[in-house]
């Protein structure tokens, strides 16, 4: 492989697809493969075979649909996510409900996308969520961001409820902190985030490991479902 092959292969953004309906599925490689800087390496039929192809193949970005004809696409979602915590997964469904939208997010899931985004659109989530972004489709998110603010949303029980805790356990962040935990919840990735408060990359990266430190969480994408379960963004 030459010099620029491999430059080539390392700003491609891999992805596999997992869709049970075949025609859904082909028009997806299709769609997708001829968008510059994405390549998909592989699909399956069902959640069992998603979860396998994530293992041998190590995609950047997996494509899931939640309605599969074995293990649904949340529970292979929490397979993918903790055979490997760096693995991205998109949820690409016709399902809207808020039970599948927060029982997504509490899989794992880094972005949630309705199946009547466009090709285009859905390439520039991949290529986000590749760049650790986050991304919920619009209407979603508005209903996500309403539900915790109105204290709708169903968060998993926590270990130790305490009736007097305070609301937000995280107020020891910064207003930096909180400023840039807003910009993940957004959806910008940390680049975005450094170009659009004007500071250094490395110095965004400080601040996200003080936040994740801070709401004792292990991803972005957890880190902005909590802030917007807390009320911080």
């Amino acid at each position: 492989m030459t010099e620029e092959e491999a430059a080539v292969a390392k700003a491609t953004v891999s992805v596999i697809i997992v869709e049970d309906h075949e025609f859904t599925r082909m028009g997806l490689k299709l769609g997708l493969d001829q968008l510059p800087g994405i390549k998909v390496v592989g699909e399956a039929e069902n959640g069992e075979g998603g979860v396998s192809k994530a293992q041998q193949l190590k995609p950047d970005v997996v494509l899931m649909d939640i309605q599969l004809p074995d293990i649904d696409g949340i529970e292979a979602t929490k397979q993918i996510r903790a055979n490997d915590a760096n693995m991205k997964v998109i949820m690409l469904t016709s399902h809207s409900s808020d039970q599948a939208i927060f029982a997504a997010l509490g899989a794992g899931a880094n972005g949630y996308c309705l199946k009547n985004i466009t090709a285009q659109q859905l390439g520039v989530v991949v290529k986000m969520v590749a760049e650790g972004g986050a991304w919920l489709d619009p209407g979603i998110a508005n209903r996500v961001l309403g539900a915790y603010a109105s204290g709708q949303a169903q968060a998993a029980p926590a270990a130790k409820p305490t009736a007097r805790a305070p609301k937000r356990e995280a107020g020891t962040l910064s207003p930096r902190e909180t400023e840039v935990l807003r910009l993940v919840a957004e959806g910008f990735s940390n680049q975005r985030i450094a170009e659009k408060l004007g500071l250094g990359l490395e110095t965004v990266k400080t601040h996200m490991r003080h936040i994740m430190e801070k709401l004792t969480v292990s991803d972005r994408t957890e880190a902005a479902v909590k802030a917007m379960k807390q009320g911080l963004v």
